[in-house]
């Protein structure tokens, strides 16, 4: 897993902007996760076998938000498929289960702007 690498800049979460101090925020916020392009997530600096991320749909667990004045911050658990290529007879790929930590920041609360980081283990 990849430890220091630079932020990533994703979509906005104006939804999970507007829940932020209510109950609903780790809700809109997974769903906002869940419902994202996976090529707008770095799921690939979470991989252990390979880098190679399959195209099923991902489950995310919101742990904490954090309002850091100009910027509130997110860690979050992402479960994924990785794909690991030699593990099966044939030339099929083997489809693996991971998870990875990663760091949501929306570091804009007016146009709802956000990157992601990878939490290293």
């Amino acid at each position: 897993m990849t430890t220091d690498s630079p932020p990533t800049p994703v979509p906005g979460f104006p939804a999970a902007l507007r829940a932020w101090n209510s109950e609903t925020f780790a809700q809109v916020l997974k769903d906002g996760i869940e419902g994202m392009d996976l090529e707008h997530l770095p799921l690939h600096e979470g991989c252990t076998q390979g880098g190679l991320v399959g195209d099923s749909k991902l489950t995310a667990t919101v742990f904490e938000g954090v309002d850091e004045g100009s910027a509130i911050r997110a860690e979050v658990g992402i479960f994924f498929t990785e794909l690991v290529a030699g593990c099966s007879c044939g030339d099929e790929p083997d489809a693996v289960n991971t998870y990875c930590r990663f760091r949501i920041c929306i570091i804009d609360k007016a146009s709802a702007a956000a990157e992601i980081h990878v939490i290293p283990d």
